[in-house]
């Protein structure tokens, strides 16, 4: 999915050496995430060293993005000025299947059909006018 909108210039994440993997992935239509072979198990958000562990081990590895709705939220006042055309937004974090929680909008979606604990799966949103691509979820059975 493309979106532009010129009239929008809503904040965009910032790409750093520590999370250029993630964001390169998703520009591919890709999720990468690290994962930490001292603690065998996968990681968000990217860091430069294992939690629990501290271990320089941490390695990026293509996950399905797919996941369970753990929790979410419908916003129906902007939750900053630039999101102002934006409401209501489902503010929702995702449980992947791999494990860590992913934070972030569900879209293709009426607010009645919202379950916790519903499938999803990841939409990608591409921004070509600021260089990134955002990781949005809806309904798996889509």
């Amino acid at each position: 999915m493309t979106v532009s909108n010129p009239m929008l210039q809503r904040p965009m994440p910032v790409k750093t050496p520590t999370t250029a993997p993630f964001w390169d992935a998703l520009a591919e239509h890709r999720v990468v995430i690290q994962y930490s072979p001292s603690s065998q198990s996968y990681v968000f958000y990217p860091r430069v060293r294992a939690p629990r562990t501290l271990a320089d081990d941490l390695e990026w590895r293509e996950i399905s993005g797919m996941g369970t709705l753990y929790s979410y939220t419908i916003a129906r006042r902007p939750v900053g000025p630039h999101f102002a055309d934006a409401v209501p937004q489902f503010l929702a974090i995702v449980e992947w299947d791999e494990g860590p929680r992913f934070s972030t909008e569900l879209v293709n979606v009426e607010p009645d059909d919202i379950v916790i604990g519903m499938r999803v799966k990841p939409v990608f949103c591409d921004y070509p006018e600021h260089d990134v691509t955002m990781l949005r979820y809806e309904p798996a059975d889509r």
